[in-house]
């Protein structure tokens, strides 16, 4: 009954709405005494000399059909009430977890996998939904109907044989309460296993490319079945546990009927009671099958819905380690950029990915970055976007901490290319304009015109209207590289970061677009980080980043006259480029 607990917050919240339900299946359970009494009384009759008077059927068929409606309209009460009740805790919940992953930082999502979140959110929650809807009907409707109907076995019939037919009900309490406890455990286990499964299969499917491309069709699914039997195994011992009850229930329920019939059987026949009496009391016993069985049903959807909440509980009580200050400056960001950090690490790794990193950017100005895969580029845009704040050192934006700042403020103020171009599985133009839904057609082609995809897009078959499909998997590399660029500069942000943007497009498309963001941001600031040095030429300053540290700063002809890396590394590009064409990096 935890788990009920748990969940007192909401309904005390929904207390009217659970007290209507629970009034109607009184109303239900008072009702269906009816007919048992009804069948008794017409058993009476009929066994008298003068049998049943014309007058007395109509009295007791009009009893029936005023049962059978009552039972109709009660029962449409409290399913909508109830029903309603579970439906809104279920969109509580999940509005709640998902704002909450909305709000969560990139530590999160290191240590959470996608599919085990994506359980949490389908299968936990319906658990959860489970006792606040089939799980509310079971404990007050057995409850109900077990009372009413022994009260009635009590007052209609007789009090001995009530008792006599009760006694074998205590062995289902305690047979409850032992299998319930490790149901729990099991539960637990069956949740987790699913999780595992979820994981898997949004994996598989997210990298069917990878898969085929290295002929890994067979091993992946090897790997998939074999999560799958694990995840059966766990689920049989589920079942076995679950399955002890009806039949234990079945067994104590043959033991009432036994002693009903024996001893039910001798009260007749000392007229202690009559055999319309017998027959209503057999209706009567007949009507606890169900509480009986239910117990069975509860301990099922209590124990599956408290491992649930438990498992959504622990994810909700994570907190993000980016936390806004109470007095944040909500104006948006902007001006200069200064960026001093002295160490910096990821979480639960001891090797520090940058080792002071200094630089201050002028607005306006445009900042390159270059270096070897894992020298510690995007992790500077990392920091600038707050996606880590332990870090030793200072970074400001217009004169002031970028801590001090909302996260929307700052946020707003940058627009942001990452290397991996997610794009969502809706059309072109919504795609541009996903930062601002406001943005009008001309300004969305616009944005498309700066990114040198204006002239793809026409060609699509329907233009600006076209699905890109999920991730974007309809578009090449390069074309989705110009979208994801141009859904950053739509905003016109005062900081646009370009990590690694251009690796996918031509040197021809590389300049174009280069030469476009040069005029339309002319007052604007850039940071620019590439592999292929000519993305950067122009930049006002240049940082050669090694191992998290800067080796080198200059302009483009500085460091070339500096004869380091950056001038060996374009001497290398350039003689690529002539010897073998283009590189997309």
């Amino acid at each position: 009954m935890g788990v009920f607990k748990k969940l007192s917050w909401y309904f005390q919240e929904e207390k009217k709405r659970y007290g209507l339900g629970i009034l109607f299946l009184l109303l239900v359970a008072i009702v269906n005494l009816i007919p048992p009494k009804v069948i008794g009384t017409l058993v009476d009759s009929m066994n008298q000399k003068g049998g049943i008077q014309t007058g007395q059927l109509m009295s007791l068929l009009g009893l029936l059909v005023f049962a059978g409606v009552g039972q109709y309209v009660f029962r449409f009460g409290w399913r909508n009430a109830i029903w309603g009740g579970a439906a809104k805790l279920e969109k509580t919940l999940r509005t709640r977890l998902f704002n909450h992953f909305m709000k969560m930082d990139a530590t999160f999502y290191q240590r959470h996998r996608t599919g085990d979140l994506m359980a949490h959110a389908t299968n936990d929650l319906n658990a959860i939904q489970n006792v606040a809807g089939a799980g509310i009907l079971t404990l007050f409707d057995s409850l109900i109907t077990g009372t009413t109907t022994i009260i009635a076995m009590i007052f209609f019939v007789d009090w001995r044989l009530t008792l006599f037919a009760i006694l074998p009900m205590p062995l289902l309490a305690v047979m409850a309460r032992r299998l319930g406890m490790r149901l729990h455990a099991a539960f637990a286990r069956s949740q987790a296993a699913f999780s595992r499964l979820n994981d898997k299969t949004q994996e598989s499917v997210s990298g069917i490319k990878v898969i085929k491309t290295f002929g890994q069709e067979k091993e992946d699914t090897a790997d998939f079945d074999q999560i799958v039997d694990h995840t059966i195994e766990i689920n049989k011992k589920v079942n076995f546990l679950d399955a002890l009850f009806d039949p234990t229930t079945s067994l104590i329920m043959g033991i009432t009927y036994v002693i009903t019939i024996a001893y039910g059987g001798y009260l007749v026949t000392s007229n202690a009671i009559t055999i319309g009496q017998l027959v209503s009391f057999v209706s009567y016993v007949s009507s606890l099958v169900w509480p009986m069985f239910a117990i069975g049903r509860l301990f099922n959807i209590l124990e599956r819905g408290n491992a649930s909440y438990d498992r959504v509980a622990e994810l909700l009580n994570e907190h993000s380690a980016i936390i806004e200050q109470p007095d944040a400056i909500a104006a948006p960001a902007h001006g200069d950029i200064r960026f001093k950090i002295n160490k910096f690490a990821y979480p639960d790794d001891d090797h520090a990915t940058l080792t002071h990193v200094h630089f201050t950017l002028p607005e306006g100005h445009t900042l390159g970055i270059v270096g070897r895969v894992g020298a510690g580029k995007s992790t500077i845009f990392k920091l600038l976007l707050r996606e880590f704040d332990d870090y030793d050192g200072v970074i400001e934006f217009g004169g002031q901490n970028i801590k001090a700042y909302t996260l929307e403020a700052l946020l707003d103020a940058i627009g942001y290319v990452p290397q991996d171009n997610f794009l969502f599985s809706t059309t072109v133009a919504d795609n541009i304009r996903f930062s601002s839904f406001e943005k009008t057609q001309p300004q969305v082609e616009d944005a498309a015109r700066e990114s040198a995809v204006h002239n793809d897009i026409l060609d699509f078959a329907e233009g600006y209207g076209t699905l890109v499909g999920e991730r974007g998997v309809s578009l090449s590399g390069g074309q989705k590289q110009r979208l994801a660029i141009a859904r950053a500069v739509i905003t016109t942000p005062e900081l646009l970061i370009m990590d690694d943007a251009l690796s996918a497009v031509d040197s021809k498309t590389e300049a174009e677009i280069l030469d476009n963001l040069r005029q339309e941001r002319a007052n604007k600031t850039t940071i620019i980080a590439a592999q292929r040095l000519s993305s950067v030429m122009h930049a006002d300053e240049i940082l050669v980043l090694k191992d998290g540290s800067v080796i080198e700063r200059g302009s483009h002809d500085e460091l070339l006259a500096n004869n380091g890396w950056y001038a060996e590394m374009w001497a290398k590009q350039e003689l690529e480029q002539k010897i073998g064409g283009e590189t997309v990096g």
